[in-house]
Order: structure tokens, then C-alpha cells, then sequence
């Protein structure tokens, strides 16, 4: 739920303003869309967690959003923290009705429609990192500035958690890498606008995978990833579970979003889970 408006006389900063949550569920919540309810909290430790926690009752749809997380979560349990409405701080609640197998292209495909529409309304260059990572040049690197955590909750759920830098000043950035749409000289970084898009695009993408039984080929998202995929043709370095390792170049999103390696033997390796290093010519 939205708390009264007392959260405007807090604003420590006025490029910073609170979301409208009147505004925002007028323009996304309609009969027969996607989405089925939009909850705005001023603070909480992680909209993962709380969504998780709520989704026994809840339909396919919601969105519960954060002004601010204290406690967000990466993959791996890895932290995200940001200043208070200085981003986008979400997790939607999805109930696919298809084969579960294809369940592991969610992550993909909210890079895609997150990409696709932040794009579109801030005016920005998107790229996307494997698996779960959101690119933006600034000053002309590659830096992260979004990220996506998709987790199961009970038998038919999936709950996504997306995390996107709006307004973060180089002071206030969390790690050395890390960016901003700001940063990025962003045309807009008002965040009604940026979650509308952000949104809007999510579910025109999930209805389009949905209407192809989760078929990434048949839908486009495969091809669509793959475009947009920075990760892909560079030479990289895997960090996989047990501390192993492996180098090699980045060649193919395979038919279930799988990272293909290849390495200098020339085998390929199908990687499904773990980190990735974007190496420099030589490193």
C-alpha cells in the first residue's frame, strides 16, 4: 500500500520526487492487461521477499514497488542498495502457463523488455550482460546499471525482482562499474515515466513468449537476447560453483538460455548458471 503523502516533506532532493501511484496504476492496470495491482512502500528490506511472502494470495500481476530497498538482493545473495527514490526498485509476480523447462528464459526475456523500454523512454543505449545484468555506456565503458533476479514461489509462481539506477551521482554508486541512467545523459529520468515503459514492455514481451507455449525461437526472444547481448562474441572468463573457471569466447544463446563457450580446445560448453567476466583482448 502507498503511504499518505507525507513521504513530500522528506524529499532531500528535489530531482528526486516520489512515484505516482494514482497516476501509475491509471495507466497500468486495465481489464484484460497483465497487470492486476500496483502497491508503492516507502522503504522495505527487499520486494522479492515481500512479494514472495505475499503470493499465496495474490493473482498473476502484481507489482510492488520501493521508493527505497535496504536490503535488495543480487544473484548469489550478493547486495543492492541505492539513496531512497534514486531508482526503480520492483518485483512483479508471473504465473507461466507453460512447460516449466521454459521457465528459465524469464531472467532473458525481463532483460529484453526492460532494455527495450527503458530505451525507449529514457533515450539511452541498453545492453545486456549474461544473464542478468543491465549495460549503459558512460564516458564510453560498458557499466552496470540494472540487474534482475527471478526466484519460484510455490508450485506455479515465479516472482522477478528488477533493479534499475536512475539518478545515482559517481559518489553514490555502490561499486567500482556500476552506472547510471543519469550518468548515461539519459533524456529522461523520471521514474513515472521509466516504469510505464518499463512495464508496458515487460508485458508485451511475456503475452508474445506466452502466446508460443515459452518457445524462445518461435517467439523472437531468442534472437532478441542474442542482438542485444553484449556478452556474446567477446572473450570471457566463468566463474562456476566449487571455484572452477573457464575462458573461453562467448558464442550462442542456445535453446535454453544458455550461455555456449567456447574453448581454445574448440568445445563447446553450455554454461546455465554462473558468473561472467567480460575480458579485455589478452586478459
Amino acid at each position: 500500500m502507498t503511504p499518505p503523502a507525507a513521504s513530500e516533506g522528506r524529499w532531500s532532493d528535489l530531482d528526486r520526487p516520489p512515484l505516482n501511484a494514482t497516476a501509475l496504476r491509471r495507466a497500468l492496470l486495465r481489464p484484460g492487461g497483465l497487470w492486476t495491482s500496483l502497491d508503492i512502500v516507502e522503504s522495505t528490506g527487499s520486494t522479492n521477499t515481500d512479494l514472495s511472502a505475499r503470493a499465496a494470495g495474490l493473482v498473476e500481476g502484481a507489482v510492488l514497488v520501493a521508493e527505497e530497498q535496504t536490503a535488495g538482493r543480487g544473484r548469489l545473495d550478493r547486495n543492492w542498495t541505492a539513496p531512497a527514490r534514486s531508482g526503480l526498485f520492483l518485483s512483479v509476480l508471473l504465473r507461466p502457463d507453460v512447460p516449466v523447462a521454459r521457465w528459465g528464459w524469464l531472467p532473458l526475456l525481463t532483460g529484453v523488455a526492460a532494455a527495450t523500454g527503458l530505451a525507449r523512454a529514457a533515450g539511452a543505449d541498453f545492453a545486456l550482460k549474461w544473464p542478468n545484468d543491465l549495460l549503459v555506456k558512460v564516458g564510453g565503458e560498458e557499466r552496470k546499471t540494472g540487474g534482475i533476479l527471478a526466484e519460484r514461489v510455490g508450485n506455479d509462481g515465479v516472482v522477478i525482482g528488477i533493479g534499475i539506477n536512475v539518478t545515482l551521482r559517481e559518489d553514490e554508486l555502490p561499486v567500482p562499474g556500476a552506472g547510471s541512467l543519469a550518468l548515461a545523459d539519459a533524456i529522461s529520468t523520471d521514474r513515472d515515466t521509466l516504469l510505464r515503459a518499463l512495464l508496458r514492455s515487460l508485458e508485451d514481451w511475456y503475452g508474445k513468449w506466452r502466446a508460443f507455449n515459452g518457445d524462445p525461437h518461435r517467439s523472437r526472444l531468442q534472437e532478441a537476447y542474442a542482438a542485444g547481448c553484449s556478452t556474446l562474441g567477446l572473450r570471457v572468463r566463468v566463474e562456476l560453483p566449487g571455484d572452477r573457471t573457464l575462458i573461453g569466447e562467448a558464442v550462442a544463446i542456445d535453446g535454453d538460455g544458455r550461455l555456449v563457450v567456447t574453448t581454445p580446445d574448440g568445445e563447446d560448453h553450455p554454461i546455465g548458471a554462473g558468473d561472467i567476466v567480460h575480458l579485455r583482448p589478452g586478459g
